[in-house]
């Protein structure tokens, strides 16, 4: 049984930071890339950023600058530094990975539970 366990959430005044974990767990043969998303009250959900196994990152514009994703392979973990946090950042934040079960599979996507960021003014 997989699983993507998040942590780091919480509230925040604006201009401060806090940083998000996601180690997925369970019987997992390859981790591909992993990633970032955020879902607003009445808005859908939206890519913040992802990185890929061998490093390589991206980021939605509205937090370039602001935000770092990294990875720790041996960990199977992901995280992000959230850095001038905005109001316009309250969101629940959802990890997601890819990846393989046994090395025959085709990489399948996982998601946390979420956890909640909110930023106050």
């Amino acid at each position: 049984q997989v699983q993507l366990v998040e942590s780091g959430g919480g509230l925040v005044q604006a201009g401060g930071s806090l940083r998000l974990s996601c180690a997925a767990s369970g019987s997992i043969f390859r981790l591909g890339a992993m990633g970032w998303y955020r879902q607003a009250p009445g808005k859908q959900r939206e890519l913040v950023a992802s990185i890929t196994n061998i490093g390589s990152t991206n980021y939605a514009d509205s937090v370039k600058g602001r935000f770092t994703i990294s990875r720790d392979n041996a960990k199977k973990t992901v995280y992000l530094q959230m850095n001038s946090l905005k109001p316009e950042d309250t969101a629940v934040y959802y990890c997601n990975a890819a990846l393989k079960i046994t090395w025959y599979d085709t990489y399948v996507g996982y998601w946390g539970q979420g956890t909640q960021v909110t930023v106050s003014s």
